[in-house]
């Protein structure tokens, strides 16, 4: 009997525990969480430091930062500084990283050639 009414009670329980507060005035409250993103500033000069202590800063890849969108633009000769610049942005606080930076014909067969190919036995 005891477990009849837990299995009945429970659902209700938590479905009363999760509605918002009912203010005096009849309007319903809720409290919003929000991420604080930082300025632009402070996205900029996060990835000027970073990029100075990276080996990804000796590509000279340029970006810059407009309303929390961080926008690369360069070349370079390793696949993975691409990815490393578009991490280091999201890690700044960017809201959206739009990579322009172009891998060029060596670098691209240099990461292909160390992948290893899968093969299917039948």
């Amino acid at each position: 009997m005891r477990r009849l009414l837990i299995f009945l009670v429970a659902p209700l329980l938590a479905t009363v525990l999760t509605m918002p507060a009912v203010a005096s005035s009849g309007r319903t409250t809720t409290s919003v969480q929000r991420a604080v993103t930082p300025g632009d500033a402070q996205i900029e000069a996060t990835i000027r430091t970073k990029l100075a202590k990276s080996k990804i800063g000796r590509d000279g890849f340029r970006f810059h930062v407009q309303r929390g969108v961080v926008t690369w633009e360069g070349s370079t000769e390793v696949m993975q500084h691409k990815g490393s610049a578009t991490r280091m942005a999201r890690a700044a606080g960017a809201v959206q990283v739009i990579n322009n930076i172009q891998v060029s014909a060596s670098g691209k067969t240099k990461a292909t050639r160390n992948l290893k190919r899968a093969v299917v036995e039948q």
